[in-house]
């Protein structure tokens, strides 16, 4: 893999947001992080283009993930994202009509959320 693929992180959880910041980073990636949607949309819009993947929680202080994903998808369409949550059945179906490419339920294992990224930055 040529330069590292920048993966944005969004979770208000602090243990959960270190533990895959952490994760992705030994694993080679450049990894950005907010605690919450507001601050998740400020890196967005810093970053534009330079962004290869998002993976946000869907209940979020300030903007839930189900409004950061509809942003991200309206202003950047081919931009992959994986909504993760520890809610029911509703998030769920809320991130797939954000357009989430993907929604995964905690708790997850993390080689099972690397292997969901690596499948959609290759596609």
């Amino acid at each position: 893999m040529g330069s590292p693929y920048k993966v944005l992180i969004i979770d208000d959880t602090e243990e959960v947001l270190s533990a895959l910041c952490k994760f992705f980073r030994q694993k080679g990636y450049n990894v950005l992080s907010a605690s919450n949607g507001l601050d998740g949309l400020k890196i967005i819009e810093n970053e534009k283009e330079a962004l290869d993947i998002i993976i946000t929680d869907l209940v979020l202080p300030n903007i839930s993930g189900v409004a950061v994903i509809s942003i991200v998808k309206k202003k950047f369409p081919h931009l992959p994202v994986i909504a993760i949550t520890g809610w029911g059945e509703h998030p769920e179906a809320l991130a797939k009509e954000a357009k989430a490419d993907l929604v995964m339920e905690k708790p997850f294992k993390l080689p099972e959320l690397e292997q969901a990224v690596q499948t959609l930055l290759n596609k």
